[in-house]
């Protein structure tokens, strides 16, 4: 019987550890279960002597915001976005109900002032008339004439009219909205010449003039032109040390659009060669507590590593890369908010 209870507890301590042991396992493949995340392999090239690339985003060359002088309710647009204007074509209507019964009253006015200026008239060229009171018909007749005028302008400003030709940037107001003074309906954009504004690092804008040579590769509508006049910026952002510098492109035929991303190179064939920047996204480039920069790489195991990286210039939501991450290095750009040194991913 002693002998029966000791074979009992042995096989209740094995399964006991059995257990454990199972459990432990299963806890560890929990823990180690990969973590899905989006990645990005980053890639540099070299350019030819003398040259520097850089990311620009391509401007309107001016742009103008068209509004309403007075309050009121808008009837009408008469364009969409994009579309091509001339200078003087009529852009938005507004509800000009009021403005016409302002102008009814105005020109009553100045039709009894005119009335009276004829019946006095006389009176005066016969003497019979007190020069202060020929003044005071004088007078209203000149404030009926004003009172007029001003609103035969006020009706007239119920048209909005395009000042400049351009193209149509963006509608702001619609029919049935009212619109405030000053409030802008519509942009037109200046395109006929773009700017391409580029992020130069302090230390290079002593090398860049207003005409250094410099190429511009748009690969949205996949064309290639070359830059003219460039103009330097004198404040530097303070956080980036960079300063913007536009670079001001032909563009006759309006392919190239505001907002477009361009592949900007500076220089001529002269001088010592350079390697272009990768880019990243903002967002995949994190801060540790002592301040330094990095991003989560990911090894040939699939795992994860910091690599300390330095930035340079920020442009639209990507940042130049000018140190630590390498050719054909693959950066985690979403999905790093649970990750850890060495953590498994899924990509």
């Amino acid at each position: 019987m002693r002998k029966m209870k000791a074979n009992m507890c042995l096989l209740l301590l094995s399964a006991i550890t059995l257990l454990g042991s199972s459990c432990s396992k299963h806890k560890d493949e929990k823990v180690k279960a990969p973590i899905r995340v989006k990645t990005e392999l980053a890639s540099s090239q070299s350019h030819g002597p003398g040259q520097q690339s850089y990311v620009g985003i391509i401007e309107e060359n001016e742009g103008t915001a068209v509004s309403f002088t007075t309050m009121g309710v808008v009837k009408r647009v008469l364009v969409h976005e994009g579309q091509t204007v001339g200078r003087g074509q009529l852009i938005a209507v507004m509800d000009d109900t009021q403005a016409r019964n302002v102008l009814a009253g105005a020109e009553a006015q100045m039709s009894q002032a005119n009335d009276a200026l004829q019946r006095y008239q006389m009176l005066h060229d016969n003497g019979s008339l007190p020069e202060v009171q020929w003044v005071e018909i004088q007078s209203k007749v000149a404030q009926a004439k004003s009172q007029l005028a001003v609103a035969k302008k006020n009706l007239a400003d119920c048209r909005l009219i395009a000042p400049v030709s351009g193209i149509i940037g963006k509608k702001m107001v619609g029919a049935g909205e009212t619109a405030m003074p000053s409030q802008a309906v519509v942009t037109i954009l200046d395109i006929h010449t773009v700017k391409v504004k580029v992020s130069i690092p302090e230390k290079e804008m002593g090398e860049i003039h207003a005409h250094t040579p410099s190429t511009i590769e748009v690969e949205a509508v996949q064309k290639q032109v070359s830059g003219g006049r460039i103009e330097k910026g004198v404040q530097a952002d303070a956080l980036t040390h960079t300063y913007d510098v536009r670079i001001h492109v032909a563009n006759p035929d309006r392919k190239l659009m505001p907002g477009m991303v361009a592949t900007v190179t500076l220089g001529n064939a002269h001088g010592p060669a350079y390697t272009r920047y990768t880019t990243l996204p903002v967002t995949c480039v994190q801060r540790q507590s002592n301040g330094t920069l990095f991003v989560w790489t990911v090894a040939n195991d699939s795992t994860v590593h910091r690599t300390p990286v330095t930035v340079g210039s920020t442009t639209g939501n990507r940042l130049t890369i000018t140190s630590g991450v390498g050719q054909d290095n693959r950066v985690v750009t979403e999905g790093y908010q649970k990750l850890s040194e060495g953590t498994s991913v899924i990509y």
